[in-house]
């Protein structure tokens, strides 16, 4: 079932439809009968075990001290899909609404070794959220769902993972989502550092005596230079924090502001910027899951056959990012070298056909 599972990986990167048993079974000319794949789809479902361990070796060879393990989470949409605990409505923040697909949660890591020209950015870890609980809203009357555990408990299970697998990693970056003092509570106490983004309205004090005379005021109000690191005191949190205000011009030309915040003192504005920019690599890593490995392109139904097509979607993208060394291309050149190719081929066989058309109509 191994070896299917390798082609199968394979056949997301060649694909750019449907990846289905049957559509692999006819490339193959036979070769593999769709019901193999399909029962390979249908073992047990994998988790952050087996992908550890298909992804140990390559990280070892490229981990570093001074690692990210960056947490952030997706929606794969599923709109023409049954629902199920898997499959539902969850709340997308970039559409501001609610979609119908599969939320992917994902530990993923950045690092740069010293003998290596380029950096490594893989997944190391991965959940999916499963809305088992089911309940009628007050105002609606209408059913919903809701998961029994949280995506930050997940986050916190995962970063105690990595730990006990000895994972060399600094830093622990994430979005606003991910920034509640509890979370920050629990890193500082595993010895690790965080860079979180901030929302504007929490609560923070610039000095020991106002936090324990309790005032506070919000992080957007504070009298804080732009882009030079400040000591504060953030509501929840005991010890104190090194917080950031980021101007920055967005590519329409308006003016937007970020607030960041890590339990590293030391840390300078280029530190900051240098640091958290590697956060954007986990956004590439959910593009090219959707676009170059079909993460999104199974119709299987299951719970369990569409958990079984995303874990091997990851597999492919972790394949791209070995190809990436050996190639020095990106993923999304690396997928656009495959398609020229299929082009060339298409027009092969085209040629074949005018041919055999002029041969009828001169004989």
């Amino acid at each position: 079932m191994e070896k299917i599972l390798d082609i199968y990986t394979d056949y997301l990167h060649a694909s750019f439809g449907l990846a289905t048993a049957t559509g692999l079974s006819r490339l193959l000319d036979g070769a593999i009968s769709h019901d193999q794949v399909t029962r390979m789809l249908s073992k047990p479902e994998k988790t952050s075990k087996e992908l550890w361990l298909s992804v140990k070796s390559f990280v070892r060879g490229h981990e570093s001290d001074e690692a990210c393990l960056i947490f952030d989470d997706t929606i794969i949409e599923k709109p023409y899909t049954d629902e199920n605990d898997l499959i539902c409505w969850h709340w997308d923040h970039s559409k501001k609404h609610s979609v119908k697909g599969i939320n992917l949660l994902t530990a993923f890591y950045h690092s740069k070794a010293e003998n290596r020209t380029l950096p490594l950015r893989v997944p190391v870890g991965f959940e999916t959220i499963h809305k088992t609980i089911r309940y009628s809203d007050i105002k609606t009357k209408k059913e919903k769902r809701k998961s029994s555990i949280t995506k930050n408990e997940l986050m916190r299970n995962m970063i105690k993972e990595g730990i006990n697998k000895e994972l060399k990693f600094r830093y622990i970056l994430a979005d606003t989502w991910f920034a509640s003092a509890e979370n920050m509570n629990f890193i500082h106490k595993q010895k690790k550092f965080f860079i979180f983004d901030m929302k504007y309205n929490r609560l923070a004090a610039l000095t020991e005596s106002d936090r324990g005379k309790g005032i506070w005021t919000n992080i957007c109000e504070l009298m804080i230079p732009e882009h030079t690191p400040v000591q504060v005191y953030l509501k929840g949190v005991k010890y104190p924090l090194l917080l950031i205000k980021q101007v920055f011009t967005n590519k329409d030309g308006s003016t937007g502001v970020r607030y960041l915040v890590s339990n590293d003192l030391d840390l300078t504005d280029e530190d900051f910027e240098i640091l958290y920019k590697k956060r954007w690599s986990v956004e590439e890593y959910h593009k090219s899951i959707k676009q170059n490995t079909g993460i999104a392109k199974s119709p299987t139904r299951t719970i369990k056959t569409q958990t079984n097509h995303l874990y091997a979607s990851i597999l492919a993208y972790i394949k791209l990012e070995k190809y990436k060394f050996v190639s020095k291309l990106n993923h999304f050149s690396i997928k656009a070298k495959l398609y020229s190719a299929a082009l060339k081929a298409a027009f092969e066989e085209l040629k074949d056909f005018k041919n055999q058309l002029l041969d009828k109509v001169t004989a």
